[in-house]
């Protein structure tokens, strides 16, 4: 008797506890709880520009926002919107999945000393299903038409095609050549070279040794040659490229836009665009010169730089590789076969892993540079 009572008991809080369950409210609870679990709506934890700020420069707007939880893409490119008074605004929309973050890209230039209106509606919804509570709203005034960025003085580091403070080693038939006089390759202070034919197929300078390989370069390998007064020594190139990257680091005019994440799949117009943590590069990237040849892009990268395997930079509209510049402040590394136009000057490394092109330089101030089978094309120095 007292066991079948036990169970009665049992057998009725079992139901209770199905009733209670069945009967409450799956999303009473649903923002208390982990932002990313599937009851939880999503919310947009940051946009940029920051809402209500001004002097924003128009040429290279970008605008995003990050969401709390993965999203469907699919509803991000009907539900991001800008415009103008009352206007949409033409643009693309692109979402990276591993970011979380959403870009609108204006199709042409924003009108100067103007407030515009961005907007994420409720059709935003994440991979449940969820979509936000409410729309997200912000607001952003343009500055006058911002002046282009200058270039950057590379000084003796011009004609490098590669430059490391440790070693540079390299593995298959690497090929480093450029426009005379470019196409050189440096170390300094370190005193290793590996991976490049012996001369006559290389030329050699300094007291530093190397140990032969398959490498070609079209210029001079400089073997921790001495100070100047040699004004082309790996010495004066490092002393180059040291005040180069502080400029780089330093510039803040225009304006910088703000990246974050992911560049692929996006346009960019000349400007200064900086990031506060990593970038990387997954797909194509498209750098728009829109009809200047002297068109000028600064990329200001506090961490680390990666491109994905067969990933891309792109160059439209006049763009030249000698005027783009990645200032990294720690290290770069190209994915296998990828394609990639510009400078890097990096704090710390620059990796190229297999089959890597680089059309501009690969500059490493305090570390190594490694290579593997790469073109890399020194650009004509002015």
């Amino acid at each position: 008797m007292h066991k079948l009572m036990v169970s009665k008991i049992w057998i009725s809080a079992f139901l209770l506890a199905v009733l209670v369950a069945g009967c409450s409210d799956s999303d009473k609870n649903a923002g208390a709880g982990n932002p990313g679990a599937p009851l939880t709506p999503p919310t947009v934890t940051s946009v940029t520009p920051l809402d209500g700020s001004t002097g924003v420069c128009p040429n290279n707007g970008l605008i995003t926002a990050t969401f709390s939880k993965p999203m469907n893409p699919a509803t991000i490119n009907t539900s991001f919107t800008l415009t103008l008074n009352g206007a949409s605004v033409p643009g693309t929309v692109t979402y990276v999945v591993a970011t979380q973050i959403a870009t609108f890209t204006p199709s042409a230039t924003l009108a100067a000393s103007t407030t515009f209106n961005a907007t994420i509606t409720t059709g935003a919804a994440d991979t449940f299903g969820n979509t936000l509570a409410t729309n997200k709203m912000w607001t952003f005034t343009t500055s006058p038409p911002c002046p282009a960025p200058a270039a950057v003085a590379l000084g003796a580091a011009c004609t490098y095609g590669v430059l490391a403070g440790t070693t540079v080693t390299n593995t298959g038939n690497t090929h480093v050549t450029g426009p005379s006089p470019s196409g050189d390759l440096g170390l300094s202070p370190g005193s290793s070279v590996t991976g490049f034919q012996d001369s006559p197929f290389n030329t050699y300078v300094g007291s530093g040794t190397h140990t032969a390989g398959p490498g070609l370069v079209s210029g001079i390998i400089h073997l921790t040659d001495p100070p100047p007064p040699s004004a082309t020594s790996a010495a004066a190139a490092q002393a180059a490229l040291t005040v180069a990257y502080n400029d780089l680091a330093g510039r803040t005019a225009p304006a910088p836009a703000t990246v974050a994440g992911d560049l692929g799949g996006l346009t960019l117009a000349p400007g200064i665009y900086k990031s506060t943590s990593t970038l990387q590069i997954t797909g194509t990237l498209t750098l728009d010169g829109q009809g200047n040849a002297n068109a000028v892009w600064i990329f200001q990268i506090a961490s680390s730089l990666t491109t994905l395997g067969s990933s891309s930079v792109v160059l439209a509209g006049g763009a030249s590789a000698h005027n783009i510049f990645w200032q990294v402040g720690s290290s770069a590394t190209l994915g296998t076969n990828s394609t990639f136009n510009g400078s890097i000057l990096a704090l710390t490394s620059v990796t190229l892993t297999t089959g890597a092109t680089l059309n501009g330089r690969a500059l490493a101030r305090n570390g190594a540079v490694t290579l593997d089978t790469n073109m890399v094309t020194v650009p004509a120095c002015p």
